[in-house]
This record gives C-alpha cells, sequence and structure tokens, in this order.
C-alpha cells in the first residue's frame, strides 16, 4: 500500500470529500472518504506508481544512451 504522511492524507481525504460534493452532488464524510482512499491506495495505487517507474526508466534509459552517444570519439580513416 502506498504510505501517505498525516498531512498528505488529510489532504487527500478532503479532495475526495469536494470531489462527492461538487460533481456527484453527495456529502461523503471524513471515514467513508479514508476508508475510499484506502481502497485506491491499496487497489488501484501501485498501477500508477508501477506506472510512474515505467516513465521513470524510459527517461532514464533515453538519456543515458545520449550520454554514451556523446563519449564516442570520432574515428578517423
Amino acid at each position: 500500500m502506498i504510505e501517505f504522511s498525516k498531512e498528505e492524507t488529510e489532504r487527500l481525504t478532503r479532495k475526495i470529500q469536494l470531489y462527492f460534493n461538487d460533481e456527484l452532488d453527495q456529502e461523503l464524510g471524513q471515514f467513508p472518504a479514508r476508508f475510499l482512499l484506502d481502497f485506491f491506495s491499496e487497489e488501484i495505487g501501485p498501477y500508477y506508481y508501477n506506472r510512474g517507474l515505467m516513465d521513470a526508466q524510459q527517461v532514464l534509459e533515453t538519456r543515458l544512451s545520449e550520454a554514451i552517444y556523446e563519449l564516442e570519439k570520432p574515428i578517423r580513416e
């Protein structure tokens, strides 16, 4: 499960409550919003986390390849 600080958890819980209120016209209490956050952290979070890792790996591979190319010495014929 993705762990959040207390401040992040409070902020995310509030965002869930606001979303339910603004978009779904439903009031959601703090505890149900927190349980929903926990559910998404456990069940959906790993997908986002792994996608972030794949994106970072792709960026690193591209940069490493470019750096290696720049290190190549010209060969005179």
